[in-house]
């Protein structure tokens, strides 16, 4: 177990139903109603779910056809991401009153290595209290959190108490705490790893913790090292602030299926465009670009080139685009179109996390 000189306090942060809490927040009539962001009930898939449709078994990722089935009163807001933006960015501001080692992860969470804070607060417990009543008080938004010696813990814990509450895994909890959980909760465990580990009879943290390193790097790798580690409630990754970013994109779902190469085009300018505004905002640049075609089946494929250059400029994306996209007959008509550039010529580097010790620990 991590020794005490070792310990460090690590928040985690979760804004509840974040998308759809702002649109009921700006409008009003909204307010304990249904709401999906995004997609539409014929069309495109929820980004968020408010929680009145979440009882109904709606949730992010869903078709917004079968949204809809599930609950028939459902309501469609097309996503504000600008907006979003605006509203993550004054809860960011809350953050750095209390630490500057925060760690976004998208709009509505991030990690807070609070070990040595700017309020000399000693626990992270009540830190955590502090931040969530300041963004309702300030923005009337509710927040969730997490609170633990490590990321993955912290993580984990935020959802236990959802919405508008926290759990705090204390240092001597940890191991007890992740002996409990189903695999699946586990960093880097999705469906065909959990499928293979219960076919070893591996389902909790606990059966986990029970293989040997040999064992869990003979049938999982490199990560069979990290799954070894985190059953055991070990998690060394500091909160990195200002994270440098991997790639950039943009997509967009067709209220009908587009079978012209020709109306493919024109849309592809509109998300071209937004994709070097995104660039230009990031002030960075990019050597691969990436279409993502989604058929009327749902197949998916992905052309991608490397440029000799770096560009954010939109002739030369929107050319390239239309390069990939004409090069090999499509297998059937298309309801989405993407662009991702990656490769990027980002020039910010993480800040180290030199904060690993303190002497006084009271969660």
């Amino acid at each position: 177990m991590t020794s005490q000189s070792q310990i460090r306090k690590i928040i985690h942060i979760d804004m509840d139903a974040f998308y759809a809490s702002v649109e009921q927040l700006d409008h009003p009539e909204l307010k304990n109603q249904p709401l999906a962001v995004g997609g539409s009930e014929k069309r495109g898939v929820v980004a968020a779910a408010s929680y009145e449709a979440r009882k109904f078994g709606v949730r992010s990722a869903m078709s917004g056809m079968q949204a809809k089935k599930l609950c028939p009163d459902l309501i469609f807001v097309k996503p504000r991401f600008d907006r979003y933006k605006e509203v993550s960015k004054k809860i960011r501001a809350i953050f750095n009153q209390y630490t500057d080692l925060v760690e976004p992860l998208s709009l509505d969470e991030a990690y807070l290595d609070v070990t040595l804070n700017k309020k000399g607060n000693p626990s992270a417990t009540l830190i955590a209290q502090e931040i969530r009543a300041q963004i309702f008080n300030e923005l009337n938004l509710k927040a969730s959190a997490g609170i633990s010696i490590n990321k993955f813990v912290a993580k984990i814990a935020s959802d236990f108490n959802k919405p508008n509450g926290q759990k705090t895994v204390a240092p001597e909890e940890v191991e007890s705490f992740v002996a409990s959980l189903d695999v699946r909760k586990f960093h880097g465990i999705g469906k065909v790893t959990a499928e293979k580990m219960y076919q070893m009879g591996i389902f909790t943290g606990v059966d986990l913790k029970n293989q040997s390193l040999a064992t869990l790097e003979d049938h999982f790798g490199k990560s069979g090292v990290r799954f070894y580690e985190l059953s055991r409630g070990i998690d060394h990754n500091p909160v990195i602030p200002d994270r440098i970013r991997k790639s950039l994109a943009a997509e967009h779902t067709f209220e009908n299926n587009l079978a012209s190469e020709i109306y493919m085009l024109e849309q592809l300018k509109g998300i071209t465009t937004e994709v070097s505004k995104r660039l230009k905002n990031q002030n960075t640049a990019g050597k691969t670009i990436t279409l993502k075609i989604k058929y009327s089946d749902f197949n998916i494929q992905t052309r991608s080139k490397t440029l000799d250059d770096y560009t954010l400029n939109y002739d030369v994306i929107y050319q390239t685009v239309k390069t990939l996209l004409l090069s090999n007959e499509l297998n059937n008509s298309v309801r989405l179109l993407g662009i991702s550039i990656s490769n990027l010529n980002n020039t910010t580097t993480p800040k180290n996390d030199n904060v690993s010790s303190q002497l006084s620990f009271k969660f």
